[in-house]
């Protein structure tokens, strides 16, 4: 398929999950980092915590240069388990990656020229960053099709290979999230 060939509406729409996907993982780098401290993984933690802001970033401008309206974050997001130490912020890190990593193979399909090789640097560096704290690679990282039953890249979310990101969760009795727009990180 050509870049001509190129749906506008499904890459806006995997442009759109894979900044949910960076605001999920924005938050939940900062609960980890946090958790790690200042020794340990803490610094490597919050250099990756940078580099998804900054791919953040550039998605708001890809989808405001693809005509749509960047979703904002939302105030707090569900984490998978209780993040207290090292070894559980390490084990969030290598599940937001590998969240990520599924957003973003979707956004290769979905794309192309330019958008389309940001998508794969995007990948490799969420699958490497998945292996790095994992301790392991996958075989098809960010392709839950193809992964083998144990493996990280086939759990999401939802648990059904849909939901690649981390679900909102705002306060208890907000039922709107207010000021999501205001940039929160």
């Amino acid at each position: 398929m050509g870049t001509d060939d190129m749906d506008p509406n499904a890459e806006l729409s995997a442009t759109r999950a894979a900044l949910a996907a960076e605001h999920a993982a924005v938050y939940g780098y900062g609960v980890a980092g946090a958790a790690a401290g200042d020794g340990g993984a803490g610094p490597e933690l919050r250099q990756a915590w940078s580099g998804h802001r900054s791919r953040r970033d550039a998605l708001v401008r890809r989808i405001r240069d693809l005509g749509g309206e960047p979703p904002a974050a939302a105030a707090g997001y569900a984490l998978p388990f209780e993040v207290t130490d090292d070894a559980s912020a390490l084990a969030l890190a290598a599940e937001l990656e590998t969240r990520v990593a599924a957003v973003y193979a979707d956004l290769v399909r979905s794309s192309g020229g330019d958008a389309r090789r940001e998508a794969a640097v995007a990948l490799r560096e969420a699958a490497v960053l998945a292996a790095r704290w994992h301790g392991r690679a996958v075989a098809f990282p960010g392709v839950a099709e193809h992964a083998a039953p144990g493996d990280p890249a086939g759990r999401t979310a939802g648990g059904n290979g849909t939901d690649h990101t981390a679900r909102p969760h705002p306060p208890a009795g907000v039922t709107a999230v207010p000021g999501a727009a205001s940039g929160q990180d």
